[in-house]
């Protein structure tokens, strides 16, 4: 039997004073500390997918700096941080697809955001390299007009899926890996 009983902080261990032996700590833990950690979590995870999910659209967003924060905090899972930035990346790019399938009709509109020449080019450039430069979608400023143009020159969903997912996932791996290893 102990000589005090054990002392419960508001956020903390059990304590308890034993004259002996001073003040010993319980590894117990509250039970919301655990719901608070897991929503910590599950909001580290949803913010790393939105901005990998930004990132890969037309806005000028960084998920880049998002996956490396994660990382060096050495709390979350690598693994699982390089899927879910994948998983949002790839996700934005199809929407660009998509967006490419439908933005033809508007083209002739006096707000559409692209003027015929710089549209022209994108599309002869993409003619010139086809489908592979979908392995440069994940390159800062020209990745996501590649996807835009791919849904415009009507690529098989499947064929850009196959080589986003590559360029993507092989983004996420290298920087994960670098991030890693220098930290």
């Amino acid at each position: 039997m102990l000589p005090f009983p054990p002392v419960r902080c508001a956020n903390g261990p059990a304590l308890t004073v034993i004259p002996s032996k001073g003040i010993q700590h319980h590894a117990k833990t509250h039970p919301l500390r655990n719901i608070s950690d897991g929503m910590t979590d599950l909001f580290a995870y949803f913010g790393l997918f939105m901005a990998a999910f930004g990132a890969a659209t037309i806005l000028p967003m960084q998920s880049e700096a998002a996956l490396a924060g994660l990382l060096l905090t050495g709390r979350y899972s690598v693994l699982w941080l390089v899927v879910i930035a994948s998983a949002g990346n790839i996700l934005g790019s199809v929407v660009n697809w998509v967006l490419g399938r439908g933005i033809e009709r508007f083209r002739k509109r006096s707000w559409f955001p692209v003027g015929d020449h710089a549209l022209e080019r994108a599309q002869s450039w993409y003619r010139k390299y086809g489908k592979w430069s979908l392995l440069g979608s994940w390159l800062p400023i020209v990745g996501d007009p590649i996807t835009v143009v791919a849904g415009i020159l009507r690529e098989p969903l499947p064929t850009f899926l196959l080589l986003v997912t590559i360029a993507k996932v092989g983004r996420y791996v290298a920087l994960a890996v670098v991030t890693v290893n220098v930290a």
